[in-house]
């Protein structure tokens, strides 16, 4: 006789949960998701899956259900510096993956994928109010406190998945030590219609005076999501209407053509948040695992976070299918987790060091990363857009900056 309420109870009904929500249904568990929302609102961010996690939104079947939220594939990368095109990349050609960039409104990717998470067979509750964790040991399963329609509750389950975001409050009920890492970058970002800009590129402007990176990506009939990426001790952090026109004229006088925006209106809040990564040293203990942004919420500047989420979901489903011993499942998927997250992280902060900072040590930096780039491009990995396929060590990190 089981012993438990649920196979697996996912805590968080976002993309990451919803996705391994969706393969353990399917496969026969019995799964629950308890998601605080009642309707998913405009978080201005995770909008862009980049070609490797396409990759594996196709190994999770989830192709047809980012399609069905509106999903607008980018197939090319445009880069600028200044009001210069510095480069056209057809990443369906020229990727590890051979997928384009997806943008997708967060909102309705969230709602197709809980949605076709309980058409697989999971139980969605929504409005549940999660307040406590109990980990395994010392009680024979996990239990999860929660709140439904005024009524508190406890289930216990095989395994409890923490889906829920980069504040994620179950690393805190079970435990988790967790790292991070000094501040560095904030990202203002901002949704707009009437965006003058083409349709099937993402469009990338780089200005290292400023330390400014600037992104656009389209979501299709002039609607773009616009992210200013900027040194954290530089400036306010931006919010509020008020505030729009402020941030489109700083990504204006970094490159952006002023006709880009001339037609805009916001569609959606403007909002910054802090750039910096953090996460848990293991990604499970004691009958708990963590999946994307609770795991560990990487450095948004750079377009990691639905990528992450995505590969978590089906490392931990995978893993979940193959054991008969979850703990044992658990510790081979966080074990397995290290190695990706830690070369996307470290190429987040190589990237940020040498993009992003500024002085005339930094521009001196600048100048021999990039002639040694000219003279071999496997000295600057593609690991954003193609990927963490491989580890990256000390005589790789000497190779990017030029120093070797």
């Amino acid at each position: 006789m089981l012993n438990y309420d649920y196979d697996l109870i996912i805590i968080g009904g976002g993309v990451g949960g919803s996705a391994l929500a969706a393969g353990m249904a399917a496969a026969g568990a019995r799964t629950l998701i308890l998601e605080a929302e009642q309707s998913f609102r405009d978080r201005v961010r995770g909008e862009a899956v980049m070609p490797w996690g396409v990759t594996e939104a196709r190994q999770l079947g989830l192709l047809d259900v980012l399609e069905k939220a509106g999903a607008n594939p980018l197939p090319f990368w445009d880069s600028y510096q200044g009001p210069d095109r510095s480069g056209h990349r057809d990443l369906t050609r020229t990727t590890r993956a051979k997928e384009p960039v997806i943008a997708c409104y967060h909102p309705a990717l969230q709602t197709a994928l809980l949605q076709h998470a309980e058409a697989s067979g999971a139980q969605v509750w929504r409005g549940a109010r999660v307040s406590g964790l109990t980990p395994r040991s010392p009680s024979p399963n996990p239990i999860v406190s929660l709140e439904r329609n005024g009524t508190p509750l406890q289930l216990s389950a095989r395994l409890v998945a923490g889906a829920d975001g980069r504040n994620s409050p179950t690393r805190g009920w079970a435990n988790f030590p967790v790292l991070r890492d000094p501040e560095r970058n904030l990202v203002s970002g901002v949704l707009l219609d009437g965006v003058d800009l083409p349709q099937d590129a993402t469009h990338a402007w780089l200005d290292t005076a400023k330390g400014h990176f600037i992104l656009n990506f389209p979501q299709g009939q002039g609607r773009a999501r616009v992210y200013l990426c900027y040194p954290a001790g530089s400036a306010k952090r931006y919010g509020g209407p008020d505030d729009i026109r402020e941030v489109l004229a700083q990504c204006i006088a970094s490159g952006v053509p002023a006709e880009a925006y001339r037609q805009a209106t916001p569609a959606g809040p403007l909002a910054t948040f802090d750039g910096r990564t953090s996460w848990a040293e293991s990604a499970y203990r004691n009958g708990v695992a963590l999946l994307g942004d609770a795991a560990a919420n990487t450095d948004p500047t750079w377009g990691q976070g639905l990528s992450m989420a995505f590969r978590d979901a089906r490392a931990l489903t995978e893993q979940l299918l193959a054991h008969n011993d979850w703990d044992a499942a658990g510790k081979a998927y966080a074990e397995a987790r290290q190695q990706p997250f830690s070369v996307v992280h470290a190429m987040e902060n190589w990237q940020s060091q040498l993009l992003l900072d500024t002085g005339p040590d930094a521009d001196a930096a600048r100048a021999r990363a990039f002639q040694s780039w000219r003279d071999d491009r496997t000295r600057n990995p593609d690991t954003f857009l193609s990927g963490p396929a491989e580890p990256l060590t000390e005589p790789h990190r000497r190779r990017f900056f030029g120093e070797a």
